[in-house]
């Protein structure tokens, strides 16, 4: 891929595809807490509740193939009313796309989209050791505030969580 990939909005075309790619974070890595895959109606009900004008859901796609190269979403970071301003962010990249500038490309948009919908702070949630994804993390501007030390368990260890934050309304 030598031009950048095109943005979109997820549609519902995009469900299994998106799933595709977080499949495998499910259940190969720590990227995620999740450890089993979701079943076909919890897919739906999670595309379902990712609206463009708050909690926006985006996918990557190869410009000449149309292939899904990744996606990214804002999440609620809490149910609570007091915490609407906040909102968790997801990237994640099919394997054959990273270091490809797909990350970034969704990154960019997803922040702008973050700002477009009115969020003031963004959080990310990362399982520890990962130097890249704080890295991919701090090179958007995102800062660290904080780790939950050994609060997740996965593949028989036990896992820290960094939690780093951008302020878009600072």
């Amino acid at each position: 891929m030598n031009a950048p990939p095109v943005i979109a909005d997820a549609t519902e075309a995009d469900i299994e595809p998106i799933f595709a790619i977080y499949d495998h974070f499910v259940l190969n890595t720590t990227a995620t807490f999740e450890t089993e895959p979701r079943s076909e109606a919890e897919r739906r009900a999670w595309f379902e509740a990712h609206d463009p004008l708050a909690h926006a859901l985006l996918v990557a796609k190869d410009p000449s193939s149309g292939d899904l190269l990744g996606w990214a979403g804002l999440s609620p970071w809490s149910p609570r009313a007091a915490y609407r301003r906040t909102a968790e962010v997801s990237v994640y990249i099919a394997l054959d796309a990273h270091r490809r500038g797909v990350g970034r490309a969704l990154m960019h948009a997803l922040i702008k989209r973050a700002r477009t919908n009115r969020f003031g702070v963004l959080i990310a949630r990362i399982a520890g050791p990962s130097d890249a994804s704080r890295a991919f993390h701090a090179s958007a501007g995102f800062q660290p505030v904080g780790l939950m030390r050994r609060c997740g368990s996965k593949f028989g260890s036990l896992h820290d969580v960094l939690i780093m934050d951008l302020h878009l309304d600072a």
